[in-house]
Parts: structure tokens; C-alpha cells; sequence
């Protein structure tokens, strides 16, 4: 009998793990207010090669070839840096592959596939997204920049 209670408390417990991250998936995080607005930013060789820091909006997606979700945040993307274009603005899309740039990973705290940030023109990381975001809501972290 405590065999079924411990195994249902456990069964619980990872549900609701389990809810609680998918709550967050696809919902873009304000990051602007963790790091000081005039602190200085370090950005390391992996982002600095991939171009965030060089002055322009830098939309950095981590992907992989065997992720599924990852397709369909390319497409929200690709919009939504079109209708940057379409109004004036540069918005940079930068793709990178997991398997290969895992010290990037690494440096940005990426757990999960796909994972995208949103990089103001100095480096700074300003939003973070885990699953597929919408692409009203990239629109909007864009606008605030």
C-alpha cells in the first residue's frame, strides 16, 4: 500500500513538473531588467562570429537537425524579420546549430530545443524564448527595442 501512495505522489509530482515548464514554452521573457541598461556587455567569440554586438537587432535561434519545433520557428521568424525589412528596420536571423556551436550554448544557458533570443545592436540579450514563439510577440519584443 505505501509502495502506491509513493508511487502516486511521484506520478503527481512529474505531471506537474511537467505542466508548470510547458506553461512557459512559446512565451517570450523579458530579459532587459537582469543586467544594469549601461553595464557593459561581454560578448563572447561565439555570439561576436555570429554577429550580435555589430550594431544591429540580432535574432539568434538555436536549432537542431533532427528538431521538429524548430521548423515552425523558422517560418515565425522569417516573418517577422520580413515585416522588419518591409518597415525600414535591420533585423538580423541567425541560425545555429546545437551539435555544432555548444560552447554558445553553453554561454547562453540553452536546456532545450529551440531556444531564441532577441539581441539589441550593442549585445545585450533582451528576450528569451523556449518552444515556438509568435510571431505578434517577436514583433512586439522588436518594437520595444
Amino acid at each position: 500500500m505505501t509502495a502506491l501512495v509513493v508511487l502516486a505522489a511521484v506520478v503527481v509530482a512529474t505531471v506537474a513538473a511537467g505542466l508548470l515548464m510547458r506553461s512557459r514554452d512559446g512565451r517570450i521573457r523579458d530579459r532587459r531588467t537582469v543586467a544594469e541598461p549601461d553595464s557593459a556587455v561581454a560578448v563572447g567569440p561565439e555570439l561576436a562570429a555570429a554577429g550580435v554586438g555589430a550594431g544591429d537587432v540580432v535574432i539568434l535561434h538555436f536549432s537542431a537537425p533532427w528538431c521538429g519545433p524548430c521548423a515552425a520557428v523558422r517560418r515565425v521568424l522569417a516573418r517577422v524579420v520580413e515585416d522588419a525589412a518591409g518597415s525600414g528596420r535591420t533585423v538580423r536571423d541567425v541560425e545555429l546549430d546545437l551539435d555544432e556551436n555548444p560552447a554558445a550554448a553553453k554561454h547562453l544557458g540553452v536546456l532545450s530545443l529551440p531556444t531564441t533570443f532577441v539581441f539589441d545592436g550593442d549585445g545585450r540579450e533582451c528576450f528569451r524564448v523556449s518552444g515556438v514563439p509568435a510571431a505578434d510577440d517577436v514583433t512586439r519584443a522588436l518594437a520595444a527595442l
